[in-house]
């Protein structure tokens, strides 16, 4: 009689490695000896390291040794990791990253990690070289893109930064910036998450910025042109009442939108012109020190919408990033994409709507829309890859829903880890069983 034990065990597919042959050359981007990226016949976009092998980035946000602070709680100051206080050694932290089969540091990681089998990406933070050019009001953060003092300082900070890491192979590139705010229309107006519903957009704000701002001179020239430099003609097109600037001014400063149509118009033709010159601006000043190694575009405080979408693409941007909120626009872009911020530990994951029940805890909950979500990143075409949201619990975070790897105690998180390790370990066969004509359904 045959017994269970008797039938063949089937053997896990083994895919044959990718390597630069199995990309179509006219995708490939970025300088031979260092991380590129490239789209296989198929329609899969991939990393390439620096040996020619396809690799999908499986990273942690601001990896430290020990408990340290999550990201967003030092991302203002980005203190020297040596001051410090490390709870744990260098490597038990990279046995540990390596035990849940991480494979980059994301930004903000400790220094004293690099170049230790892992790869990397940083942070240039070009919005802060020059303070006195940030655009802050109603609730926008950009730099002032049309301020020659800002495009200055980019070079001085690309020049000092860039220097230190032209010649390192395991960097994959650089995020230009973190968090910022485009202020554009929420997203029941084709615009972002909604966050933003109720406030005045980039061109409003520009148009009521102080005089010393550039962006206020261009923004008002930019509009101006746009209807025969006729004040009339504007106030007709915006159906509004506007008799003057200043009348913009306090609206904007009462946190009072403009809306219609023909502003919408203004508006999106403005802000691909001012994101076109972010991006050109820092593409050139990190490629004046560094050839070498590929341009992330920018982290987004909120989604940021259509217009801005349209600008982050090469030669000046060989990667858009985006947080997890945002992968909806993956379908739209076609790719490459880093999905810079991921976390399972969100309301979506773990609420259910009223009256409606499923028979599992919220942790249950959590976990099983966690694992479903991250294999569907793993299986877009235009992914390159995704960090989780940051190494350690910030203030508030309360196991099981803190948002670290790593508790304050310096504890591992294994209601995270060990699904997240799971996962990470199967990532390259789930990538490479969702492309068509996979010989595994």
């Amino acid at each position: 009689m045959a017994h269970a034990s008797d039938a063949p065990t089937r053997q896990p597919h083994v895919f044959p490695p990718l390597t630069l042959a199995d990309f179509k050359p006219e995708t490939i981007r970025g300088a031979p000896g260092f991380f590129r990226v490239g789209q296989t016949p198929a329609g899969q976009w991939w990393l390439i390291d620096a040996e020619d092998r396809a690799f999908f980035s499986r990273g942690v946000n601001a990896a430290c040794p020990g408990a340290q602070p999550a990201f967003a709680a030092w991302a203002d100051s980005f203190p020297p990791m040596d001051e410090i206080e490390a709870h744990d050694s260098a490597d038990a932290t990279l046995a540990r990253l390596r035990a849940w089969h991480v494979n980059t540091l994301g930004p903000g990681s400790a220094r004293e990690l690099a170049d230790r089998g892992l790869a990397s990406t940083e942070i240039l933070e070009f919005a802060k070289v020059a303070p006195q050019t940030t655009i802050r009001l109603g609730g926008a953060l950009v730099p002032d893109v049309f301020d020659p003092a800002w495009i200055e300082a980019c070079g001085r900070q690309a020049a000092e930064r860039c220097a230190l890491l032209r010649d390192r192979a395991a960097l994959i590139g650089y995020f230009t910036d973190d968090a910022l705010n485009w202020a554009q229309f929420p997203a029941d107006d084709g615009g972002n998450d909604g966050t933003r519903a109720g406030r005045p957009s980039l061109l409003q704000i520009c148009l009521s910025l102080e005089l010393s701002f550039p962006a206020y001179h261009t923004a008002w020239e930019f509009t101006l042109a746009a209807h025969g430099g006729d004040w009339a003609a504007l106030v007709r097109a915006w159906e509004v009442a506007l008799p003057n600037k200043e009348a913009l001014r306090q609206l904007t400063l009462a946190d009072t939108p403009l809306t219609g149509a023909g502003y919408r118009r203004d508006h999106e033709r403005f802000s691909r012109e001012f994101a076109r010159r972010y991006f050109a601006a820092g593409a050139a000043a990190i490629r004046r020190h560094d050839p070498h190694h590929l341009i992330l575009g920018c982290r987004f405080e909120v989604s940021p919408g259509p217009a801005i979408l349209a600008e982050c693409v090469a030669p000046p941007v060989d990667v858009l990033s985006l947080s997890q909120g945002e992968l909806a626009a993956c379908d739209e872009v076609g790719g490459p994409v880093l999905a810079g911020v991921f976390s399972w530990v969100k309301e979506s994951f773990t609420s259910l709507p009223p009256g409606e029940t499923d028979g599992w805890t919220s942790v249950e909950r959590m976990l099983q829309r966690g694992r479903a979500t991250l294999a569907r990143t793993f299986a877009h075409p235009a992914l390159i890859g995704y960090a989780w949201e940051c190494w350690a619990d910030g203030p508030g975070d309360r196991p099981p829903f803190g948002r670290g790897l790593v508790h304050v105690d310096g504890s591992e998180a294994r209601e995270h880890t060990e699904l997240l390790s799971d996962l990470n370990a199967r990532a390259d066969f789930l990538r490479r069983a969702a492309a068509p004509n996979s010989p595994v359904p």
